[in-house]
């Protein structure tokens, strides 16, 4: 077998080379700041690498519109993998209109007045807990129809199914963490109701967050162990998300042997549904530096803020990388970045540069791509940044522009 692992090397080198192109078109394009920029060549390097394991492991990989729901890119998505995820009803109509192909819905908990349309729409249906599935099962399974698959064959759609909860913590971020104690996400094993599995299809966990493989083999591990007397009778099993597989130091390989290995043994197909994997450092937010000021440190106050456009810098937390900057004290000249915001806890971070950062100049923000446009919000009155697209000759140009109008409608 052909390593998908070469593919990914390779494509380090081309990114690297296509963001110091697309640097200077940022910095220079005619579009207002702030916007966010996805980079169609940098999304294909990630969906490449993502068809390549559909091909070698077997599996079906879903993209996850929870982390990047950016349709205008949607069929060039649609040609690399095998359709979207969804969390909701509306989710769920986006993926089905604008990508059209398989579309999965997981739900907390469903509503009564949305779950009809959440049948029409449905490839999978998954069930947070047994009582759900008890109090939708009647209407869930008479809506069961026969459709004909890519395969030529007879398909019965839609397929419910149960999420279950391994119990098996491998991070660190307890915000994000379904296995935590007492979580309302998944069924434990103390509480899977194998007396209710008529009608149910396949099984769902997702408890990884920008992981390797090597803890989605933990967590296989505990599924196993807790569940896999149950897993014989099944037709499919989701292994979520949280999988970082086009990151660089991502084993590709070990994630390929694990899905066959899985597959081989319990004669299941088997998905995936990353969300950040699919536009991971594809996309960057552009903004400002608007002012300059000084209080013990100097700092710069730009049009993109920490609290409306890059929300998971301060619940994450983590700190976003700027093109030709680095750590601080590292270069010569240590800013702290904020936003616009009278929230005083709006910072972005402290950063240095090889120069004195002067009003008017540009910044450029990393992997912003993923949980940005799905998250941001007009706290304070912001402005929500445009949105805008880079093309495989570097041609960038604006999808979306929000204004006034956009910080309205959200309000009463």
């Amino acid at each position: 077998m052909e390593k998908v692992i070469e593919s990914v090397q390779e494509s380090q080198k081309i990114r690297r080379s296509r963001i110091e192109m697309m640097k200077r078109q940022m910095e220079e394009t005619a579009l207002s700041s702030p916007f966010y920029m996805v980079d169609e060549a940098l999304l294909l390097e990630n969906l490449r690498i993502l068809s390549d394991v559909e091909e070698k492991a077997g599996c079906r990989i879903l993209l996850a519109q929870k982390a990047f729901s950016m349709f205008e890119l949607y069929p060039v998505i649609a040609k690399y993998i095998s359709g979207s995820a969804a969390s909701g009803l509306y989710e769920a109509k986006l993926g089905a209109e604008l990508m059209g192909k398989e579309t999965h819905v997981f739900s907390t908990a469903f509503k009564d007045d949305e779950f009809d349309e959440v049948l029409k729409l449905a490839d999978h249906i998954i069930f947070n807990s047994f009582s759900q599935w008890e109090h939708f099962q009647e209407k869930a399974l008479a809506a069961v129809r026969e459709t004909m698959g890519e395969d030529g064959k007879t398909h019965r759609k839609p397929s419910f199914g149960i999420r279950i909860n391994p119990e098996h913590t491998t991070q660190e971020h307890a915000i994000y963490d379904p296995c935590y104690k007492g979580s309302r996400l998944g069924v434990t094993k103390a509480n899977f109701r194998k007396d209710l599995l008529q009608g149910i299809s396949g099984l769902h966990f997702h408890t990884l967050c920008e992981q390797n493989s090597d803890a989605l083999l933990e967590t296989l591990q505990a599924v196993e162990e807790n569940f896999g007397e149950f897993l014989p009778a099944m037709e499919w099993v989701n292994f979520g998300g949280g999988h970082h597989i086009t990151r660089a130091d991502y084993d590709v390989e070990r994630l390929v042997e694990a899905i066959i290995r899985f597959k081989d043994k319990y004669k299941v197909e088997v998905y995936l549904e990353p969300g950040e994997a699919v536009a991971l450092q594809a996309g960057f937010l552009v903004g400002t530096v608007l002012d300059l000021t000084v209080n013990d440190v100097t700092n710069a106050i730009l049009d993109v803020s920490a609290a409306c456009h890059m929300p998971d810098v301060l619940e994450m937390p983590y700190r976003p990388e700027i093109l030709g900057a680095g750590r601080p004290e590292e270069k010569a000249f240590t800013y702290r970045l904020g936003g616009q915001t009278c929230l005083a806890g709006d910072i972005i971070g402290d950063y240095s540069f090889d120069h004195e950062l002067k009003i008017g100049e540009r910044l450029i923000f990393c992997d912003m791509a993923i949980y940005s446009m799905v998250k941001n919000n007009t706290f304070n009155g912001m402005q929500l940044p445009s949105i805008a697209a880079a093309d495989i000759s570097g041609n960038i140009r604006c999808v979306r522009s929000f204004g006034y109008e956009a910080f309205k409608e959200r309000l009463s």
